[in-house]
Order: C-alpha cells, then sequence, then structure tokens
C-alpha cells in the first residue's frame, strides 16, 4: 500500500493539480496543509493562494502549517488524504525564521514513518537550472536538492510533473 508520495517538477509544470486529482482519488475527500504564508502585504502571492483555494471544492479541509509541518500531519492523520503544497515553500519559511531545516526535516521523516493516511508532498525541482550568482540562493537550491533527496528516499513513490503530465520515477529499476 502507497502510503508516501513526492510529486516534484518545475514552476507551473502542473504538479499541484495532479497531486489535488491524486489525493482525492482515494475517498473523494482530502487535507490540504499549505506552508504558503500570506500576510497580506504581497499581491501577487495573496492572488496565488485565493488561486489554489477557487480550484478546489468542499472536499477539501484546509490547514494552515507554514512551520510545524509535522505537527500538522500528525494532527490529521487517521483519516483522508493529506496534500503537503509545498515543502519548498516551506524549507523557505524555516530558512527566513533561522530554524534548523535539516533538523525539521529529520523530524518529518520521522514523522511520515508513522503515519496510518496517505500523505503526497508537492515540491520543485531547482537544480536544474543555472547556479545562483547570490549565497541565499545557492544555500537554498542546495538546501531544496538535499530535502527532496531525503524526502523522496522515504516517500514510496516519485513522479516528476511535465506540462501537466505526470512521469514517474520511482519505484525505479533497483538493479540500476
Amino acid at each position: 500500500m502507497v502510503k508516501s508520495i513526492l510529486i516534484t517538477g518545475g514552476a507551473r509544470s502542473g504538479k499541484s493539480a495532479l497531486a489535488e486529482r491524486r489525493a482525492l482519488r482515494a475517498t473523494g475527500r482530502a487535507v490540504y496543509i499549505a506552508t504558503a504564508q500570506d500576510y497580506g502585504t504581497d499581491p501577487e502571492m495573496t492572488n496565488r493562494i485565493a488561486a489554489h483555494q477557487a480550484r478546489r471544492g468542499p472536499e477539501w479541509r484546509s490547514v494552515a502549517a507554514p512551520i510545524d509541518l509535522s505537527g500538522a500531519l500528525n494532527a490529521t492523520d487517521e483519516g483522508d488524504p493529506r496534500l503537503v503544497d509545498c515543502l519548498t515553500l516551506w524549507l523557505t519559511n524555516l530558512m527566513l525564521a533561522d530554524q534548523d531545516w535539516r533538523a525539521e526535516t529529520e523530524r518529518l521523516l520521522t514523522t511520515l514513518a508513522a503515519q496510518n493516511s496517505l500523505v503526497l508532498f508537492v515540491t520543485n525541482e531547482v537544480g536544474s537550472g543555472i547556479v545562483p550568482e547570490n549565497r541565499l540562493a545557492r544555500e537554498f537550491r542546495d538546501a531544496a536538492g538535499w530535502m527532496n533527496q531525503t524526502v523522496g528516499a522515504r516517500c514510496d513513490e516519485i513522479w516528476l510533473a511535465v506540462a501537466g503530465h505526470p512521469l514517474k520515477v520511482k519505484p525505479d529499476d533497483p538493479s540500476f
């Protein structure tokens, strides 16, 4: 039985829409664990969040978890599938709050191992572009790459979203 799925892809690749469809498949209901923060000072981010909410219907229950993702997963276990959107925003929140993102990722992995209900993670594939010109951007790219590899290693399946279409990445050929 699949208990965890990581869906990755580039910006605007369709990964969230794919994850939303997959989350609803099991019971027709799901929990959306949102890592984005809307402080009301960024109209573009406010519009993005509103668009995501408008796309989802009444079959979704939303939980905000910009920092305490493990707590949100524990609080919503034993029920409908959970969709975490997205890990890279969660990482950003941790880094900007000067939190130990590596320790929080390890905590997430421990939490994931104890979950009973399906968890889907959406994350951005940030390592396919050019090397960023500034230190913070390089640190973020490296952190996101490590986090994605670490979480992906623990997930039962990994999917890559390309132009709105899913490509299965894991399980892969074990002889590789």
